[in-house]
């Protein structure tokens, strides 16, 4: 796994935090759910593709 995409999941869950904290003293709970949520997708697929490359190793592993 690349040293980047650590500090982008980071930069991002900070980004989301702070978005969120902003959101729900102005009121808005759903907008902050949604900006969690959406935070959430975007750090899903950048890690997708490492999580199908570990299954298709353990699959060549055990020669399934």
């Amino acid at each position: 796994m690349d040293v980047n995409l650590l500090f982008k999941i980071a930069a991002v869950g900070i980004l989301v935090t702070v978005i969120g904290q902003v959101l729900k003293h102005s009121g808005r709970e759903e907008h902050a759910f949604l900006a969690g949520l959406a935070g959430l997708v975007i750090v899903l697929f950048w890690i997708v593709p490492y999580i199908y490359d570990l299954f298709e190793e353990i699959r060549d592993l055990f020669s399934l």
